[in-house]
This record gives C-alpha cells, structure tokens and sequence, in this order.
C-alpha cells in the first residue's frame, strides 16, 4: 500500500513538472469563410483588425485547405487525421462506423495529461458520436473552457464561432440577420451595401449589394467575438503560455462556395501565433511571416500532437508542419466534395498552390445545384430571378447550367475561378499532371466514396467503410475506378464503353456506367435505348434508379416514370433521395407533383428527403422558397 502512495505522490510530481513545461494550444475556429473576405489576405474593405493584428505578429497561411467543403466532412478529418473517402464519413450529417481505434485526436492529449475543452460545436460525422466526443473531450459545453483546469495543467481549448456561419450570411432571413448580427456588432465596425467590391461571380445589383453586406459584417462580428476571447486569454496571464490557431472550417458560405468542389469551397483563413517562449516550436521564427506552404486539416491532428510532444499514431497520414519535426510538403494535395444535405455529388480536386484542378463525377447537376439550405436564401432567389428575367453574364448565368468534367483554375491571377484552363493548349501538361496526381491518390487511398451512399450504409452494417476498402475482394477500387473516371465525359466512345461496363457482373462498376451514361447528350442515347431500359431492372438498385431517370427524361418511357415514383417512396432513403435528385433535374417535373406533395407532407420523413421534395416543389414555385417557410416545416433543422 505504501509503495502505491509513494508511486502515486511520485507521478504526480512528475507530471505536474512536466505539464508546465508544455504549450497551451487554442484552436479558434469560425464558420464557412474563405480567405478573400478577411484584411490581412489583401481585402482592403473587410473589417477584421482582431485576426489581423494576429496575422502582424504570427504567421499567416497563403495555401490552407479544409479538406471539404461543408461542415461535417471538413470536422471530421479536423477531429480524427483521417480523410473522409478513407473512413466513408464524406456525406454531410451521415453517421457511420469507424475502426475503434480511430480516435478524436483530442484524446491522446487528455492521455498525455492536458485539460481538453470544445466550446461547443462537434459534427463529427462518426456513428456513436455521443461516445467518441466524450473520450475526447474533458467537458464539450457552451460553458467549456481553460478555466475549468486543475492549476498548472496544460490546455488544449477549442471554441468555435458561430457568427459568419450561412445561417446569417444567407439563409435566414434578413430580420433574424440584422438580430444575430447588425444589432451586435459595433457602428464602426459595420460595412455598408456600397463599401466593397462586389466578386465578378454575382451580378453588382442594389439587391444583391444589400445580400452580399451580409457577409462581410457576419465576419466583422466574428472578428470582434475573436478579440472578444482573446483578451480573456490576456486576462488570464496566459497569453504568454499559448499558442494560438485561428481558422475557418471550409469555404465562403455563399452560393458557388461552400458546399462546391473549388478553390472557394475549399480554402480557408488559416494564421499561427507562437509566443516568445515556444518560438522554436513555430514554422516561422519571424513574426509577420507569410507563407505559400500547403497545408490541410488532415496535417493539424498529427502537428498539435508533435507540438504536445506526444506520439502520432500510425494511422495519422498527415504530415507536421510544426515543431523541429517539421516534414516538408508534398507537392500537390488532394480534396474532396460529396453529398451535402439533400444535394447530392462527388467531386475530386488536387491543388498545387497555384492551379487547382477538379474533377465532377456528376458534372449533370450544376454548380448552384439545388441544397434546400442554399436555396431558401434570399440572394439564391435573388440569382434565380435574375437568370429567368435575363440580368445575369454569361459567367453567372453559366453556374446554372450543367458542369465540364474537368476544371483548372489558376488561383493566383483568377482568384475567383471565372476561367476555366482545361482546354487551353498551353497547359494541356499541366492538366495532365494534376490529372496523374488524382488517379494515384484515388487508387492509393482506395477512396471508398466511390460506392453510392445506399451502399456504405449496407456494409456499415457489418463493417467499416474505412476496413471494407482494404479487401480487394470486396472493392476492386482499380476496376471500379476504370469506369467512374469516364463518368462526366461526353461522346460517342465513351458512351459505348458505359453500355459495355452495364453488363459487368461487378454491381458497382455498373453503378458508375449508368452514372456516366447520365451525363451524355441525348442523342448519343438513342442507339443505346434498349440497353437503358433493360438497365431499369437491374439487380442492383442505385442502377435502376439513374436508368429510370435517363429513361424518363430521354425517352419518356411510362415504366421508367413509374419506377421513378415508386423510389421516391422507396423506404430506404438513399435511394428515395438519388430518385429526388435526379428528377431536380429533369424538364418535365408535372408527373410526380402529386407524389412530391404528398412526400413533403410526411412529418415523418428524414430531413434530406424532406428537403428534396420541397426543392422540386419550390423549383416549380408550389412552395415558398424562404426560411420561415422552410422552418415551419422542417422544426429539427441544424445550422
């Protein structure tokens, strides 16, 4: 008993020697910003002194990227290491199972000793959310924070702010924006609807002004709720012991941003700031650095590990770009979009910094693609009126219209992606590079977001997504991958290959021939009707959906319409919201009015098949498209 005593009184020395000796680590997090709207990344209108000011004394990103582009996606590699098309937690608000040894990394710093607090948002996108959030936090509140810590002991804090999240810049209406943020922020620190440049993407109208102010005060009173915090740090006299992070968790939450596979959807405001004492442990030595290097969420669990000074587990593939263990980047990083909310898709991206190049798997919808939380927006609506009353240049009125396969942006000269390079001779070999970088980080990784949603949600049962990609057997991702990556490509070649993959006894790879098959001219589907409509009974599902859909919207096959209305009803909601979703799309939406209306009335209905339904009733003007309305019917919304 006495050695027990005197081996606990011996740890406890032990640590609380140690724990003095480590940084506290604040995370300051902020909802759907790119790094346009933000002063110190050269916007001369913003009002952001606070982050700012940080910026001045820390170092400030140039290339920092979520690793998607809506909340829960992009959370999830933030809290684990781990990419999403690894571990099958891609779509948005989904909740599937991953390995139990996959961890909230806040978790090996609670081991190690530090106090861990989040403060409060999580969306983690993990099945048994209720239990991996508490493993890794020490209180996860609106109340948490470092003051709840024993005396001495290191901390590891999280707070995330709400104030710039879509939710005030654009979906909820403008009286509950002027509440939640015009009534809060300072006079001075307010922007008028004529104090800033008006990006090329949106027409530059006294409604849309009046809209897009929304952003830029949304910011400002995040950047006052930062400063807010930031002198509690002061306060405490902890300022000197801290090391601070601030970023956003994805893109702008404004149309073509958040949610869109693009430089706007995935960069992020991302600045540093190390005090004197742990300078060493800094990129930069220099205060005021800036810094072209790359970064990504999937580097931030394995660098506020190696700054802990605690040990990285393996399945961390992040690299530290921190510390004197700082690994050098790589050349290129690979990005990820799929499912948000009811808007499904899939879109890969590789960045060098410079050029980003995206890939659209399901280039059939467009980039303003129907999403019930956009589309309830006003200056959504905005943009709609402004398309069917002809206001709009060809490169607004071109976002409603379907997507190229293939984009490359230059970044640099065409921050907000207005031309796409893809075609220009001149850098055919840089397209082909960044071409080669993604076919080897899809076949690496075995992204196992190549399985349609109904899929993950039946192996879940069983397994984890994240084990199931590793058994060849079970996901020949090479022979998938052969056919999804013909999927958006157009022309008579391609087409035949698809018909060709439809009779592959590999239901997967058959998935992804109808999928491409959906993005091909009509015409070229004539010769290939009979093929089509075969396909509509087929074993698998997913298949007999999106040949339903072609069917009905080619050849306006009555069988294929009523398939169509059978899936809307389909008990499984993945395939009731591919049925949705397809028919977003299609001309002739008069058949299934009834069928939708009687969907949208069901209380009971998840939240995404809900949303689908009134983005097809709204898109035929059956519904208001406006967030009182949208809430009176959907009460369990989340931001």
């Amino acid at each position: 008993m006495k050695i027990r005593i005197v081996f606990f009184i011996l740890s406890s020395i032990c640590f609380l020697g140690f724990s003095q000796d480590r940084p506290n680590i604040l995370w300051i997090t902020f909802e759907d910003t790119s790094p346009q709207f933000v002063g110190c990344y050269g916007n001369k209108d913003a009002r952001t002194p606070v982050m700012d000011k940080l910026a001045e004394t820390g170092i400030r990103f140039n290339n920092a990227f979520s690793t998607g582009t809506v909340c829960s996606p992009s959370r999830s590699t933030l809290i684990t290491g781990v990419r999403t098309f690894e571990m099958g937690t891609g779509n948005h608000r989904s909740s599937y199972p991953i390995p139990d040894f996959i961890h909230g990394f806040p978790y090996y710093l609670r081991q190690a000793g530090y106090y861990t607090s989040n403060n409060y948002k999580t969306d983690y996108n993990v099945k048994n959310a209720k239990d991996f959030t508490e493993a890794a936090w020490d209180e996860n509140s609106d109340k948490a924070g470092w003051w709840k810590r024993e005396q001495d002991q290191p901390f590891f804090a999280v707070f995330n702010f709400m104030d710039s999240h879509q939710s005030r810049t654009m979906t909820f209406s403008y009286e509950s924006y002027e509440k939640l943020v015009i009534d809060k922020l300072p006079e001075t620190n307010k922007i008028g609807e004529q104090d800033f440049s008006m990006p090329p993407i949106y027409r530059d109208s006294p409604e849309m002004r009046k809209q897009f102010a929304r952003v830029y005060n949304s910011i400002a009173l995040t950047d006052v709720n930062i400063g807010k915090l930031l002198k509690r740090l002061e306060d405490d006299g902890l300022r000197d012991d801290t090391i601070i992070f601030c970023f956003a968790d994805h893109g702008e939450g404004m149309p073509r941003g958040k949610t869109n596979g693009i430089n706007y959807g995935y960069q992020v405001p991302f600045i540093a700031w190390f005090p004197e004492k742990y300078k060493h442990l800094s990129p930069s030595k220099t205060s005021g650095a800036v810094t072209n290097e790359m970064i990504c969420f999937e580097d931030l669990a394995p660098t506020m590990l190696a700054i802990a000074g605690v040990s990285i587990p393996k399945h961390m593939k992040g690299r530290v770009f921190a510390t004197n263990n700082h690994s050098k980047a790589a050349p290129y990083l690979e990005l990820s979009s799929d499912r948000s909310d009811n808007g499904i898709d899939m879109t890969r991206s590789v960045t060098d910094g410079t050029y980003i190049y995206s890939r659209n798997y399901m280039p059939f919808m467009p980039e303003l693609r129907y999403i019930r939380y956009m589309e309830i927006g006003d200056i959504k609506q905005q943009m709609r009126n402004d398309l069917k009353n002809g206001k709009l240049n060809g490169l607004q009125s071109g976002l409603f219209e379907p997507r190229l396969a293939e984009t490359l942006y230059n970044t640099k000269t065409d921050p907000w992606e207005t031309e796409n390079l893809a075609n220009k001779p001149e850098l055919q070999k840089v397209l082909k590079r960044f071409r080669k970088a993604l076919d080897k980080k899809i076949l690496s990784s075995k992204d196992v977001m190549f399985l349609p949603e109904y899929e993950i949600d039946i192996i879940s049962k069983t397994t984890t997504p994240y084990q199931f990609r590793l058994d060849a057997n079970n996901y020949p991702i090479a022979k998938i991958y052969k056919i999804a990556a013909l999927s958006g490509k157009r022309g008579k070649a391609i087409a035949e290959k698809q018909i060709k993959a439809l009779k592959s006894e590999n239901k997967i790879i058959r998935y992804w021939a109808i999928t491409g098959l959906k993005s091909q001219n009509k015409t070229l589907l004539k010769p290939h009707k009979a093929a089509i409509l075969d396909a509509i009974n087929d074993s698998y599902a997913p298949v007999s959906v999106t040949a339903s859909a072609i069917a009905y919207d080619s050849f306006q096959n009555s069988h294929a319409e009523q398939k169509l209305k059978s899936y809307c009803k389909a008990n499984n909601e993945y395939l009731a919201l591919m049925a949705l979703n397809h028919l977003l799309y299609v001309p002739n939406k008069t058949p299934f009015i009834a069928t939708i209306t009687e969907l949208a009335k069901n209380d009971k209905l998840p939240y995404n098949l809900k949303a689908a339904s009134l983005d097809i009733l709204g898109s035929l003007n059956l519904v208001p498209n406006d967030f009182a309305h949208h809430k009176k019917l959907t009460p369990n919304i989340k931001n």
